[in-house]
């Protein structure tokens, strides 16, 4: 637990609790970042929060997510537009890193936070590509023999442990939380489950991710069936650079809005045998 600290111009440094939430929404929304109340409450529920207060008004927040003994991802660093340049996201991160002390830290930074991350030794270790829009119609690819798309069924207990191999790091707690709201399509190869991708109501509208699969092949099959079901709708999708998805989703007239660059304080976590994590499930947690 963080004791209250007093850091510049009257500001208080404390652990973000539930009232919070309203004022940590505001913040966001004066970014033009998305999230709803739905996604904040998620956040919070997986991770822990602190936030910078000044006269007795939430002026900034951040989170971190503890994933097993030694790494963590952190991300929601905010801070009020009219309370930025007295060194509050400063404060806010030492305060972060001091209780994470000892983990390897993972972060996805915008390229207006990046300079401020280097600073803080940092360092980037690859790209994350932003898709959105509506979703296009897309003819589902024809299934090679054993291959098979369904729903997540109550048998496929072995799937949290697929996504933290892919991660190479524990993502149970974050796979059975999103799950329960989630429209989870597993794809099988000769019986077994190879890879899956849920589709889940996040900010604007609908939302793919994580996607995890054997090969590009497959992540486009899943990502094929998700958009189906949501033909001229919003969409977004989180691509990870590099693993061809980003190009496939720009050649069906998803567009790339947005990068931003996954950095590392610490070491990188190791690249995975087997199944890929093709895209994210937020970029505030990965």
């Amino acid at each position: 637990m963080l004791l209250a600290t007093r850091v510049e111009i009257g500001v208080e440094l404390r652990d973000m609790v539930e009232p919070d939430l309203p004022a940590a929404i505001e913040l966001s929304q004066e970014y033009s970042w998305p999230h709803r109340q739905e996604d904040w409450e998620l956040f919070c529920e997986l991770g822990e929060g602190i936030v910078a207060v000044r006269d007795c008004k939430v002026v900034g927040t951040i989170l971190a997510w503890r994933m097993a003994e030694n790494y963590a991802m952190v991300g929601m660093v905010l801070v009020a537009t009219k309370m930025q340049g007295h060194g509050i996201g400063h404060q806010l991160m030492d305060a972060m890193l001091d209780r994470l002390k000892g983990r390897n830290i993972i972060l996805n930074a915008t390229p207006e936070s990046m300079p401020f991350y280097s600073k803080l030794g940092f360092v980037p270790t690859g790209v994350v590509r932003q898709h959105q829009g509506t979703a296009p119609a897309v003819p589902l690819s024809e299934l090679n023999l054993g291959e098979r798309l369904r729903p997540m069924g109550n048998a496929d207990v072995a799937l949290p442990a697929m996504y933290s191999t892919a991660m190479s790091m524990d993502r149970t707690k974050v796979f059975n939380a999103m799950s329960r709201d989630a429209k989870t399509v597993v794809l099988s190869r000769d019986h077994e489950p190879a890879g899956f991708a849920m589709l889940r109501r996040f900010g604007r509208g609908g939302f793919i991710g994580p996607i995890v699969a054997p090969d590009i092949d497959g992540a486009k099959l899943l990502v094929s069936h998700c958009f189906g079901t949501r033909v001229g709708r919003f969409c977004r999708v989180d691509a990870v650079e590099g693993l061809g998805l980003s190009r496939w989703l720009e050649a069906l007239g998803l567009p790339c809005v947005a990068t931003v660059t996954t950095m590392v304080k610490g070491t990188p976590p190791p690249v995975a045998e087997g199944p890929r994590v093709f895209a994210l499930a937020t970029q505030a947690f990965g």
